[in-house]
């Protein structure tokens, strides 16, 4: 899907949905929290809250759910994000009359406006009282930002290596959730303004680039020369998408003996969810995320 926001705000509703496919983990997990609609199905990767989910049908992975199951589950309205589900999923669940709302926050308050839509769509006032309160604890947190020391990080969210390939990492810029939450934090992305260049070898400064068009630019693929120069102070290693573990933390340590990051013992392994899950999870980072970078 192009990386424009859709705004989803155009759902229209006689009385409040009552059973809800969700299609996002961040999503899922956000309806049991501030307790919206009747959640009948979600994807494979939906994860939390477990114990609430128990029971409740599987419908395949966020890029190829199953349509027909989705279907068959009678859903007032299905919850989608344009980032992790396909156009197609999208167009076919709307071809045959289900209503889909779908989501694309690229920055924190996007994420709580999402909260705020959601609320209003199933009509929860006391929802409200939840989301103003993580609303009040992101401004604390951007305000007790600003008296601290930066740190300039370098987050990758995948790895590519192959013995006759060139290995790369794929990051973030800034227009994403990822990093205006951690910059929240007082972290200062080392790639800030770096944009994806396609096709992949122009990413690798291996070829010239052709234009991305509707293409998303938001997700650089970086080579390990290029992280070397930019020589951040940390490493941050999500769980997710990408299972990051200490062997990467040996392999980065071979490659770049002298950054500062690994000379200060500055790389540390992280719940990727507390950085890419938009939704409610991100009261559970404003409260664990400052300790694990300041450790």
């Amino acid at each position: 899907m192009p990386a424009a926001r859709e705004m989803p705000y155009t759902l229209a509703f006689d009385h409040p949905p009552r059973r809800v496919v969700s299609l996002v983990p961040s999503l899922t997990e956000s309806l049991f929290e501030l307790e919206l609609g009747e959640v009948v199905g979600v994807t494979d990767y939906c994860l939390h809250p477990r114990d609430a989910l128990a029971g409740i049908p599987r419908l395949g992975g966020t890029k190829n759910p199953r349509v027909q199951d989705i279907l068959a589950l009678k859903p007032d309205v299905v919850l989608a994000s344009q980032e992790e589900n396909t156009r197609s999923t999208v167009e076919a669940l709307r071809a045959a009359g289900i209503p889909v709302w779908l989501s694309f926050p690229k920055n924190v308050q996007q994420a709580i406006d999402d909260l705020w839509y959601l609320a209003g769509l199933f009509q929860n006032p006391a929802a409200a009282i939840k989301l103003k309160t993580l609303a009040m604890a992101v401004d604390w947190a951007r305000t007790a930002s600003s008296g601290l020391v930066s740190e300039r990080y370098f987050c990758p969210i995948w790895r590519h290596s192959g013995a006759q390939e060139t290995e790369w990492w794929m990051t973030f810029n800034r227009d994403t959730y990822a990093h205006d939450l951690l910059s929240l934090f007082g972290c200062v992305n080392v790639f800030a303004d770096r944009q994806r260049k396609y096709p992949l070898a122009a990413d690798l400064n291996q070829a010239s680039a052709e234009p991305a068009g509707d293409r998303d630019v938001r997700y650089p693929r970086l080579t390990a020369d290029e992280i070397e120069q930019a020589d951040p102070d940390l490493i941050l290693l999500p769980s997710e998408p990408y299972p990051f573990t200490e062997r990467d933390i040996e392999h980065m340590a071979a490659l770049w003996p002298e950054m500062r990051a690994i000379r200060n013992r500055r790389v540390l392994l992280i719940d990727g969810t507390l950085i890419t899950w938009p939704g409610t999870r991100l009261g559970k980072a404003l409260r664990e995320l400052p300790a694990l970078l300041s450790a």
